[in-house]
């Protein structure tokens, strides 16, 4: 199993605060059934950056502190991108990790409770350079919960889309859980990923997710979601999925609505 989307790296954002505490998670990980992981802490999302160097680094000594603890994770470095107005220029000074070592899948964050009204043509700018964004955790993100088309065009733009797997299982709520679900009915998630923190409730849960997947959608899709992890991290082609909206529902008060 291969998650695309966590937060190992010691002292470096909001995930762990420790050395001890990013072997914790590992071992939790390992435990999910988690064999590779893409480390993606926090970069240009106005209180971390973690530039490609360092991050690089980081991995690095956190592999070897693996292996000297023979705890069975391979880790790869990235980051966790903030779509923001310095993005293009981080590219061109090479700041910028990707989720495959050639460059194309971009772990893209949204703040969660709005999208920029310059998002689309940044999306634009991005695909002008080969680059596919993979649209993080978009079920939490309150903008996109009122008005799910954002998401349907932006994956009809070639975006891709990642749901945290603690989501599809009910821990951040009901209305969450739903959404999620709705999600992968429209065809609208390509992978499943922890997005793993030393926080309440941030925990792995993948096995628990997929396994729920399996249930409710059946083999192939579960299959499908697995490969394209594999297929991101290995920089190959992820087959388009064909896309149904989501009805947005409208309040009705008195004749008006």
């Amino acid at each position: 199993m291969i998650d695309l989307h966590c937060h190992l790296l010691p002292g470096v954002d909001d995930g762990s605060k420790s050395m001890d505490i990013s072997l914790k998670l590992a071992n939790d990980a390992v435990r999910d059934g988690i064999d590779y992981a893409l480390l993606t802490p926090h970069h240009m999302n106005g209180v971390y950056l973690n530039h490609k160097k360092a991050v690089i680094q980081q991995t690095q000594e956190f592999q070897m502190e693996l292996d000297r603890h023979k705890i069975p994770l391979k880790v790869f470095p990235g980051q966790e991108v903030r779509i923001n107005g310095d993005l293009l220029t981080a590219l061109d000074q090479d700041d910028i990790l990707f989720a495959d070592e050639g460059g194309q899948y971009l772990m893209l964050e949204f703040p969660d409770d709005d999208i920029p009204n310059y998002t689309s043509n940044m999306i634009y700018e991005l695909m002008q350079r080969g680059i596919i964004p993979v649209i993080v955790h978009p079920e939490r993100n309150t903008k996109i919960m009122k008005q799910p088309d954002i998401l349907y065009d932006l994956l009809n733009e070639g975006c891709l889309s990642q749901i945290t797997a603690s989501s599809y299982v009910g821990i951040f709520g009901h209305k969450v859980q739903k959404f999620s679900k709705q999600l992968i009915q429209a065809g609208q998630v390509y992978i499943f990923a922890s997005d793993a923190h030393n926080l309440p409730n941030r925990k792995y849960e993948m096995r628990k997710a997929f396994h729920k997947l399996r249930r409710e959608f059946g083999e192939d899709l579960t299959n499908e979601l697995e490969e394209n992890a594999k297929s991101i991290i290995n920089g190959d082609f992820v087959l388009p999925h064909e896309l149904q909206p989501i009805k947005s529902k409208k309040k009705r008060w008195g004749l008006f609505w």
